[in-house]
């Protein structure tokens, strides 16, 4: 007896260590694989689809010239018809092959580097104007404190106001064109300011206000542009190259105001941005389209693959107006909010950075107008290099599947907040201008991964919304570029360099505020509200309310010895399915709504079935898999 139970003991301890065995090689291969499961909206076609495989060879991510993949197996596409300056010069990139999906973010960095650049115009040349000494002794324009902190707040009245309509008009409307427009109005007016101040200082008041209504609807716009050009395993790389547009911006804007101002007067920055912006515009026109679909050059294999990675299809339901929104889900959605606590935070270090940068180095070390200029663009040319680096980055964690998109979402955001925070509070501190000048380098290089956290976050929560929910976290952060410009006034108003300890302690805590925010409450999983079912065209029926999916009874895992489990390569549970899942829907799978699906001629055979979801349990965990898209390997760029 005592035989058998050594022996019955000797089994269960050999049991243990084979168990125990395979859950370790099960987790080293899962931290090998890297096998993080991708997010419902970005699992690719080849995971989901093994029979449907993509054309490895030709193709190209669309250079531009339209070449098609050489096997023949992507059809050519009905294209939209050449425009009068197409028949004389393509609408391709002129410096480089670019596809063109990064020619509309390059394009538009540059365009937000003009904006960016127009906002630093005032800063850097309101020393001059102030300080300059007329003939009766009197200073050229005698504005007072308050006066001065009006004109600087006048922009963010305006930008405030046209954020969330600008997101309704960037569903409505084509996005591209309200974008390229709004830059261009906003150079326009840029031409008027030193006309304006001429006047008086409430005409240059409306003109700043104008300037911030017509600039208010850029971010909304950029998100609108992206909803039809961006891949979702391209989201980050996308936005933060076109965002970083609006640090870029600053550098060259601060260096360049600067400059302009102490050579040829503070009325020279104005003139030379008006100017590039309407250069700009002109490329814009000829360059920029609403969706792949309306490109009359691009190639078939890059409007493919755009098209069915955002899952494309003949029925798309009305565009987002104010009485079809989600509001009660939207304003009661926690992820919503962190995004706006977000955008707050880094716009009052942002506006208070970009405003009073100047007056900080003035100040507090006695630094001329020309080492002002090149002291405050440093860090954010740092800023400007870290953001497209931040956004590959991302997007590299998640096509890999390190780590899924929430986790990659808060750890940028909460990491580069929580960075910038620590290193304001050594600026709060410093009284060597060396150490200041590398700490604030620091605290807003490091701000720059952040933008690859809330400030893509929009399209993954609710891309549909996604210019709308720009709108409102912008125009909310809007508020800090009205609210920091009266506090600092108000607490540096003796100009003394000790009042400037109070102005980056609170900017440190603003920040330490949205770390912990965000890191609670953010999230980048597609929200329950954020696809509504919409009335669709006439002779379609919608898809039915999703319902919980019916598991059959055998193939719910009890794993026995010998049938699969642990020791047959398999890790399974009581209620987990056994290998692919036999899951029903319990409503007549041809009653659902069953919409053609898009470029059938592109796959090698139709999937029928498009709007049904199944649900797949391994081990426990689920993933849903949503619409079939062409694998983004064979047609990516590298930039």
């Amino acid at each position: 007896m005592k035989k058998m139970n050594t022996v019955i003991q000797a089994k269960r301890i050999m049991a243990g260590r084979e168990i125990f065995q395979a859950i370790r090689e099960k987790a080293s291969a899962t931290f090998k694989k890297r096998n993080v499961p991708y997010e419902e909206f970005e699992l690719p076609s080849s995971d989901k689809h093994p029979q449907y495989q993509a054309p490895q060879a030709g193709g190209g991510g669309g250079g531009g010239k339209g070449e098609e993949s050489p096997t023949g197996s992507i059809p050519d596409r009905e294209r939209p018809p050449l425009r009068k300056i197409d028949k004389y010069v393509q609408p391709n990139c002129p410096c480089c092959n670019l596809s063109k999906r990064y020619t509309m973010a390059v394009l538009a960095s540059f365009g937000f580097m003009v904006t960016f650049g127009i906002r630093t115009n005032l800063g850097m040349a309101i020393v001059q104007m102030t300080s300059n000494v007329t003939d009766s002794g009197k200073p050229e324009f005698d504005w007072s404190a308050d006066t001065r902190a009006l004109v600087d707040s006048a922009f963010f009245y305006g930008y405030l106001i046209t954020q969330i309509p600008g997101g309704f008009l960037a569903s409505k409307f084509p996005a591209n064109k309200l974008f390229g427009l709004a830059v261009a109005s906003s150079a326009l007016l840029n031409l008027l300011f030193p006309a304006a101040a001429e006047i008086h200082p409430t005409a240059v008041f409306i003109v700043k206000v104008f300037q911030g209504l017509v600039e208010g609807v850029t971010y909304p716009a950029c998100h609108g542009i992206w909803r039809y050009w961006a891949p979702p395993l391209e989201r980050s790389r996308l936005a933060t190259l076109a965002f970083c547009g609006s640090y870029g911006g600053a550098v060259v804007g601060m260096f360049l105001s600067g400059w302009l101002t102490k050579a040829l007067g503070w009325q020279s920055s104005f003139y030379t941005y008006g100017v590039l912006g309407m250069i700009w515009y002109m490329f814009w026109l000829w360059l920029a389209f609403e969706k792949p679909s309306c490109h009359p050059t691009i190639s078939t294999a890059e409007m493919l693959y755009i098209e069915e990675s955002l899952g494309v299809t003949s029925f798309q339901g009305p565009m987002p107006t104010i009485k079809n929104m989600p509001w009660r889900a939207l304003l009661t959605s926690m992820p919503v909010y962190a995004i706006i606590v977000a955008n707050f935070c880094r716009s009052w270090t942002f506006y208070l950075l970009l405003l009073h940068q100047g007056e900080y180095f003035k100040q507090c070390f006695d630094f001329d107008l020309g080492k002002i200029g090149t002291l405050a663009a440093v860090p954010h040319l740092v800023m400007t290099v870290i953001v497209p680096f931040g956004g590959r980055f991302a997007d590299f964690l998640r096509e890999r599947r390190i780590l899924s998109t929430t986790n990659v979402r808060k750890i940028f955001n909460c990491g580069g907040f929580g960075m910038e925070a620590v290193f304001l509070l050594v600026v709060a501190y410093s009284t060597d201008p060396t150490t200041a000048i590398f700490a604030l380098t620091l605290a807003v290089g490091f701000s720059g991964f952040a933008i690859s956290g809330f400030n893509v976050n929009h399209l993954d929560i609710a891309p549909r919304y996604a210019s709308i929910l720009m709108g409102m976290s912008n125009g909310i952060g809007t508020l800090s570029g009205i609210i920091c410009p009266v506090l600092v006034e108000h607490l540096t108003s003796h100009k003394k360099k000790e009042e400037w300890v109070s102005v980056f302690l609170i900017a440190s805590s603003v920040h330490f505020v949205g770390v912990t925010f965000y890191g609670i409450f953010a999230s980048g999983e597609l929200q329950p509200w954020a696809e509504p079912y919409e009335t669709p065209p006439e002779g379609l029926k919608p898809p039915k309310p999703a319902m919980p999916p019916v598991i059959r009874e055998q193939s719910l895992a009890e794993s026995e010895s010998g049938k699969g489990g642990l020791l047959n390569g398999s890790l399974t549970s009581y209620g987990a399915v056994e290998g692919v899942s036999e899951v029903t829907n319990p409503f007549n799978q041809q009653e659902m709504f069953q919409a053609p699906p898009p470029n059938v001629g592109a796959r090698d055979q139709p999937y029928q079935g498009q709007y049904q979801r199944e649900e797949y349990y391994q081990g426990g965990a689920s993933y849903q898999q949503e619409f079939p898209q062409r694998p983004f390997n064979p047609f990516r760029d590298n930039m």
